[in-house]
């Protein structure tokens, strides 16, 4: 199998070239992207292996149905049998041991964005969804809107859309939909990720301080998303949400059209939503001041409209008619770990949230709100990401979950990773050492016509499917 030949793009140690190309070895293959890339190279027909710390769901069962073998943690030996080509997550440290003994070996590697690049964007259209929150579900949105609108996109998304049972698609059109991180590439490349994504269209949601371990600050963060903005081509668009005034501010530097969207503020297009009944939200679409089409969606929430919205506008500039658009609206499933049911016992529902950014808990826990606005709301937050383990955001938290009726936190994990001058602190809430206290506390005060929403940006210890099974065996 022949390795793509454009090699001025790749990493320094690809002087040595492989001219068939078949094993390919990944380096922190669970997190959700390099997952995704692992069962790409599967499809075109590579040997695939994958090494990771942290093995577990959903992640972990996707690989094993691809019967792609994960070795659990890192070691020298994993690189034996020699690989043809390592894939570097940029969770992978310059002293992993890996990464060491593949630095004495001298073989091939390539960062996650430079192996999509060269293996799944070459000769597509890059459609680069980017923002610090909302990227997943206007990726899965704009990816099912084009799948239904018969343009067979090919796509990787940063979560599990239900619709499509996996996270990436080669597809055969010419678009390509791709999640734009803003996350450093890897530790030989401290860039964002977008930046490696040519992309010819870009939907940028909101820019707010996230990732405290790697951006200084908040102009740190535009100065980023500036670099992803001059990058679009002329002949490019960038569709921006105008309800965030950074958003507002920095399309003024685009080079190529911009065509802004939004809930609140003048835009040339324009939403308005209302829940009518349980399991639907009816939204009314402007398009330049006239009615363009009403919609009926599972989707509930202001954020998440926003989100729809924006895909919206990427459907209508790629020339999706009407019926497929409403069609694919109506029956999108949503992502796993997106407002995602877990399940209902003795009249107890429990929802698994990804939020962690102050902003992110605060939409979620007011959409929940809304929706079930007749029963108790207990939140439940694991504050695992870098910065929410961090007091950069200690007041803002604080402010995040006003709607819920009871706060559960237990003790944020790695925290010896942290300074101590900068930790966050658990203990303005209903506090636990760990997930095992906590779960015996929610047993305890859960009732009849509860909701509980658990967020975490990691694998919480799995606490949703165990509260479930517990209230099941009570």
């Amino acid at each position: 199998m022949n390795l793509i030949k454009n090699k001025e793009t790749l990493s320094p140690a690809l002087n040595r070239l492989p001219e068939n190309l078949n094993h390919i070895h990944l380096m922190g293959v669970c997190g959700t992207g390099m997952a995704s890339l692992a069962g790409m190279f599967k499809e075109k027909g590579y040997q695939v292996t994958g090494s990771d710390h942290n093995v577990y769901a959903p992640m972990s069962d996707f690989l094993e149905a691809l019967s792609i073998p994960v070795l659990k943690g890192y070691s020298p030996h994993n690189l034996y049998p020699i690989p043809d080509l390592v894939i570097v997550g940029n969770v992978i440290t310059r002293k992993n041991p890996e990464a060491v003994e593949l630095s004495r070996l001298g073989l091939p590697y390539l960062s996650f964005p430079q192996a999509l690049q060269l293996f799944a964007l070459k000769d597509k259209r890059s459609i680069v969804i980017s923002g610090t929150h909302g990227k997943t579900t206007a990726s899965s949105l704009a990816a099912w809107i084009l799948e239904k609108g018969g343009m067979d996109p090919g796509f990787m998304i940063g979560g599990i859309p239900k619709n499509f049972k996996k996270n990436f698609k080669l597809g055969h059109g010419k678009y390509f939909v791709i999640e734009g991180d803003e996350y450093d590439t890897a530790f030989f490349d401290k860039g964002p990720k977008f930046l490696h994504y040519k992309p010819w269209t870009v939907i940028l949601t909101n820019i707010e301080f996230d990732h405290a371990d790697i951006y200084r600050n908040l102009e740190h963060v535009i100065e980023n998303f500036r670099k992803l903005i001059h990058i679009i081509p002329p002949d490019g668009v960038l569709i921006a949400n105008a309800d965030d005034p950074i958003v507002a501010s920095e399309i003024e530097r685009a080079k190529c059209q911009v065509i802004t969207y939004a809930l609140s503020n003048n835009a040339y297009w324009k939403a308005s939503y209302i829940p009518v009944k349980k399991n639907d939200t009816r939204v009314k679409i402007i398009k330049h001041g006239i009615e363009y089409t009403t919609l009926s969606t599972p989707l509930y929430g202001r954020h998440n409209i926003s989100n729809l919205l924006s895909a919206v506008v990427l459907a209508d500039h790629l020339g999706v008619s009407l019926s497929p658009l409403s069609e694919s609206v109506k029956t999108f499933e949503g992502i796993r770990r997106r407002q995602e049911i877990i399940g209902e016992k003795r009249g107890i529902l429990i929802l698994d949230d990804f939020a962690h950014h102050p902003t992110a808990v605060k939409e979620t826990i007011d959409a929940v709100s809304e929706k079930y606005k007749n029963r108790r709301l207990i939140a439940v937050f694991e504050p695992r990401s870098n910065s929410s383990r961090r007091n950069v955001f200690q007041s803002r938290y604080a402010l995040s979950f006003d709607n819920a009726d009871l706060v559960m936190i237990p003790e944020p994990p790695m925290m010896e990773k942290i300074p101590l001058e900068e930790r966050f602190s658990s203990q303005q809430a209903s506090y636990y050492q760990n997930t095992g206290q906590l779960l015996e506390a929610l047993l305890a005060e859960a009732r009849k016509n509860d909701v509980i929403l658990i967020m975490s940006n990691g694998a919480f210890d799995n606490l949703p499917r165990r509260l479930l099974k517990r209230l099941g065996n009570t």
